[in-house]
């Protein structure tokens, strides 16, 4: 009886998965506004005379505060500062911030002239999207800490694959109605307004979560809270610390090449589709929509199996193998069909399944839990980089070497070269997965072990 008093609140399974699903609804809201504009890039050009290049520096926007003003390095160490309810309501405020200034930017009639040396609308959407970027990077290290600290010794790889399940319902969501929307509504700016009103309502559940953690932190062992309380807290020196593992920057550099290869893709798949395979317009962001879709259901399933079978490091060697193949069939002059870039797309949703599912929650197994948020936020800030100047570099590309001329007189690319940039980062991360598994050996990390340590908890 004594010890059903003493159970923590994350003991229960409902409360735990009533944590996640708020915890990941909250993202899925960030993910509908993080890939709103891919679909809309044709109508961009089209109605409000962007180019492609103009359009990558928008996209890349995302990265530039986390990147060169190191707002998410600074994120991490509030949250290991001030704990997980400060850092994500404060996360999803900068979240509405941003899109706020977005939507007035795509939305507003009078912005003539230039800013910075952009079109004026083009550099204020991009300011409203770099400050979305903070706030959307910084609740996803939050959201990893706060799965970590509900499904330590349990489901751990599980709650992670599911809630990076969810986040990608809302990259398809976006990917997949945001055209149909901005037609039904004859508007580009709709789109965003809908995806502000799912951001409020994202910052509703996570103030309920909120609530459950500060239940959480009460319903501890006294015992426990005063072992915790004798834990030498996160200091800035362990930075350092964080920096000098080997572990640490290959898992951090498999997660910028590999992250590179897919979320930049995905702003360029819909163009894709239109270019290359000749996809009606108001259909072509159906066909990247299945990458997200089809995580949904294999990252729980991959991030079960680490769980109870381990093999984390060999998950995502694999993971990096299928990567190659994709962009490398993307790339060839063969099949322009869109039965042909449909399969393709589904072996992208395993690959982009296999490597998350497994890296993720390895990060925990190589930095300790107080370092965690810095750990994390500076994993995400590297790959901030790449998600900074890869949309960039695919667009100034396709400006500088692959415009071609279709008859229509509406811009039309060539995307042989922009698909075989993608494949080369797929190599190099396929490097770094059989790096990463090598230094598992030398220094016994557990990569390759199960995550759940025991199945004997008393559950209510």
């Amino acid at each position: 009886m004594t010890e059903r008093l003493h159970q923590k609140l994350s003991d229960s399974k409902v409360a735990r998965w009533s944590v996640l699903a708020l915890a990941a609804f909250t993202m899925l809201c960030g993910y509908i506004l993080t890939d709103v504009m891919a679909p809309l890039k044709p109508m961009l050009e089209e109605r409000l005379f962007w180019n492609s290049t103009e359009y990558g520096f928008f996209t890349s926007a995302y990265g530039w505060f986390n990147v060169f003003l190191f707002m998410l390095i600074i994120g991490g160490i509030i949250l290991d500062k001030m704990g997980v309810r400060f850092t994500g309501v404060s996360s999803c405020l900068l979240m509405i911030i941003g899109c706020t200034i977005k939507y007035y930017a795509i939305s507003s009639d009078s912005m003539d002239g230039e800013l910075f040396g952009w079109k004026t609308q083009v550099m204020v959407a991009a300011i409203g999207y770099a400050i979305f970027g903070v706030g959307v990077e910084t609740a996803g290290i939050t959201v990893s800490k706060i799965i970590v600290r509900w499904f330590k010794g349990k489901e751990m790889a599980l709650a992670m694959g599911l809630e990076m399940a969810t986040a990608r319902l809302g990259t398809a969501l976006a990917l997949s109605v945001t055209v149909p929307v901005a037609h039904y509504f004859d508007s580009l700016s709709a789109p965003i307004l809908f995806c502000l009103c799912m951001l409020c309502i994202g910052l509703i559940a996570f103030l309920v979560f909120c609530v459950m953690d500060r239940k959480l932190d009460a319903s501890v062992d006294p015992e426990e809270r005063k072992e915790e309380e004798q834990e030498e807290p996160f200091r800035l020196k362990d930075i350092l610390l964080i920096v000098k593992s080997k572990g640490f920057w290959l898992i951090a550099l498999l997660c910028v090449l590999f992250y590179s290869a897919v979320f930049p893709f995905l702003k360029y798949a819909t163009d894709l589709m239109v270019n290359k395979y000749d996809v009606d317009p108001g259909l072509a962001g159906n066909i990247p929509a299945i990458l997200p879709f089809g995580t949904i259901l294999l990252t729980p399933f991959f991030g079960n199996l680490y769980d109870r079978k381990g093999k984390g490091a060999t998950i995502m060697i694999y993971g990096a193998i299928m990567l190659i193949g994709v962009h490398l069939l993307f790339a060839l002059p063969i099949l322009n069909q869109w039965w042909f870039a449909t399969i393709v797309m589904v072996v992208l949703g395993i690959a982009f399944s296999l490597v998350p599912s497994a890296m993720w929650p390895s990060v925990p197994k190589i930095i300790p839990e107080k370092q965690l948020g810095t750990a994390y936020a500076l994993i995400f800030w590297v790959q901030n980089i790449g998600l900074s100047m890869v949309p960039l570099l695919i667009g100034w590309i396709l400006d500088t070497y692959c415009k071609v001329d279709n008859g229509t007189g509406k811009p039309a690319y060539d995307y042989t070269l922009p698909m075989t940039v993608f494949m080369c980062f797929g190599v190099l991360a396929l490097i770094i997965a059989l790096l990463l598994k090598r230094e598992d050996r030398v220094k016994g990390y557990g990569l390759e072990l199960p995550n759940i340590q025991s199945n004997t908890e008393n559950e209510r």
